[in-house]
């Protein structure tokens, strides 16, 4: 018996014995993997001066070290840096990357806000599946519960795109709806959303765009109305709650309301809100609203927020300024009507506008703006910086400064030791238009880069000018529609003998469903008009609702328009080199 029990005992420290040496090799093995060391290059980490020639060292995901007398670890893979620059890994600021994509068949139905007294019951479709919260109180589009993390996709092509162009990190959400939903701050790479996830939520996002389907709020005035209204509720609900969690006996419980409930965080001020707002009017009226329920205010699209900087710098709002400049979207033709004066000038000023918001003292944050040519992003920051921004302070709003809008600077946007290993390599300066992405490293790992391609446009061909004939019950009244184009985005200016004044909340889908807004002058009134319709070819038309009549209906065409299969003026994308190989 004590010889079995000897025996046993052997065993057992034996197996402790192997098992306590094999954990070193286990490690050992990892730290090969995930340990490389990018030696020999400049190095620009924004938290201090610039390193001439060092070390870089990522161990496990994270940052190990970085400097000048940096050695390089034995177990490390080597990368020579000799001629490369290393930048923090770049952020974009707001995008819709990895989420799903509204379909033409939900934008027909009315799926945003539409109730099923208003409309016929729509077919099932992805968007109406995909962006709305079950049991919620309210219609899509004006849910603020939505989580943006519960619908990232991993591994799209846009995905790709964006990493090919140097970027590491994305804010995401959804870009339908009023309460569009809380967004998500993710790596772009990951098998899953769990492991892109830096942090989500991130904010609430609200735009500006009436509902479809003509259900309330289908005007700019009804939209703030119902911001305001949910807001008043949510405070109250909020109150309510509060007082019967401190003392329930002998009080009606309140009724539990997820997309109120969600609005708590937000009157607290514990998550900012962020804003899509271009025009100043709507920029003033989103401040505004801000500081009427004491909120803290985030402006995405920025167009013309140089118009407003004062209101911007006195309330510390910082601007998710676009990049997505605006561009000719139709070719040149002699017989066409000259582009308004309104569009000249957009063209010219939205490279200046950064380097305004510097000079006055607005924080910002460079984001793609939904552009179609992910190669645009670098390309027109160095526009920016031609543009009189510092090129420092570009390099900062694609780095630092979002990490720091965001809440995550202590884990991003800069190169220190203990940050996460997102890293952004490229042969030449950055803003140089010879520059060209080497390296991107995401969680310590490097990615795959693969040429940039322009990916499909986000709504059908809208832009140029048109010309209208509007019936509000009196006779065929025309006016000219001109258009400008950014994916399905859409900007421009209406006249005739209605008025001539700017368009707004202006949108296009993929299968040619068109709405807009714009100011009409009738019986020496001017009153806002909303206009919903489809564009097949260059023909338009649908209906408009002016707030107190009947709805009218307009016709639209586009004789100057180019053929379908007319080449783009879009400038040729540039090429892409192909992925540097890591050295053995």
């Amino acid at each position: 018996m004590p010889n079995h029990r000897f025996k046993f005992i052997f065993a057992v420290v034996a197996l402790a014995a192997l098992l306590s040496s094999s954990v070193p090799i286990a490690q050992a093995q990892d730290s090969a993997i995930d340990t490389y060391a990018i030696t020999g290059a400049r190095i620009v980490p924004v938290s201090g001066p610039v390193i001439e020639r060092g070390t870089v060292v990522i161990r496990n995901g994270l940052i190990q070290a970085v400097g000048a007398e940096v050695p390089a670890p034995a177990d490390a893979r080597l990368i020579d840096g000799t001629g490369l620059t290393v930048y923090p890994g770049l952020i974009d600021a707001y995008t819709t990357l990895g989420m799903p994509q509204p379909t033409p068949q939900a934008s027909r139905t009315g799926g945003v806000g539409a109730s099923p007294a208003a409309t016929p019951a729509p077919s099932p479709s992805p968007q109406a599946s995909q962006f709305s919260s079950p049991n919620s109180t309210q219609p899509v589009g004006l849910q603020p519960e939505l989580q943006a993390i519960d619908y990232v996709r991993a591994g799209s092509p846009e995905i790709e795109a964006a990493r090919s162009s140097g970027i590491t990190a994305a804010l995401t959400s959804p870009r339908e709806g009023i309460f569009m939903g809380q967004s998500a701050l993710v790596n772009l790479a990951g098998a899953n959303a769990t492991q892109m996830t830096l942090r989500a939520p991130v904010a609430m996002h609200v735009g500006f765009t009436p509902l479809r389907a003509g259900v309330y709020p289908g005007s700019l005035l009804g939209v703030f109305s119902a911001l305001r209204q949910m807001l008043l509720d949510a405070e109250r609900l909020r109150i309510a709650t509060l007082i019967y969690e401190k003392s329930p006996r002998g009080l009606r419980r309140p009724e539990h309301d997820r997309s109120l409930a969600a609005l708590f965080p937000v009157l607290q001020r514990e998550m900012p809100v962020v804003m899509f707002a271009n025009t100043e009017r709507e920029i003033r009226r989103a401040v505004d609203l801000a500081e009427e329920f004491n909120l803290r205010l985030i402006i995405a699209g920025g167009a013309e927020s140089w118009k407003a900087t004062d209101r911007l710098r006195a309330r510390n709002v910082p601007v998710l300024l676009s990049l997505n400049f605006p561009r000719r979207t139709t070719a040149q033709s002699s017989e066409a009507d000259p582009e308004p004066l309104r569009v000249l000038r957009a063209r010219v000023e939205a490279p200046k506008t950064a380097a305004r918001l510097q000079q006055a003292g607005v924080r910002f944050a460079f984001q793609s703006g939904a552009m179609t040519n992910m190669a645009d992003f670098l390309l027109n920051a160095a526009k920016a910086v031609e543009h009189g921004l510092a090129r420092d302070e570009a390099l900062r709003a694609m780095t630092i400064r979002p990490a720091e809008i965001f809440g995550v600077a202590d884990r991003l946007g800069t190169i220190e030791a203990g940050k996460i290993a997102n890293l952004t390599i490229t042969r030449g300066d950055i803003f140089d238009k010879s520059a060209r992405i080497a390296y991107v490293f995401i969680d310590g790992r490097p990615v795959d880069l693969r040429p940039v391609t322009p990916t499909a446009p986000g709504g059908a061909n809208a832009g140029g000018t048109w010309t209208l004939n509007i019936n509000l019950g009196e006779g065929d009244v025309a006016s000219t529609l001109t258009l400008e184009q950014q994916g399905g985005r859409l900007s421009g200016s209406i006249s005739g003998a209605l008025g001539s004044a700017e368009i707004a909340n202006a949108s296009v889908g993929a299968g040619g469903e068109i709405r807009f807004t714009a100011p009409l002058t009738i019986g020496g009134q001017t009153t806002e008009a909303t206009f919903t319709g489809t564009i097949s070819g260059n023909e338009m038309r649908g209906t408009v609702q002016v707030e107190g009549r009947s709805p009218g209906s307009f016709t639209g065409t586009r004789p100057n328009a180019p053929p379908s299969n007319a080449p783009s003026t879009t400038p040729p994308t540039q090429a892409q080199p192909r992925t540097e190989e890591i050295s053995k």
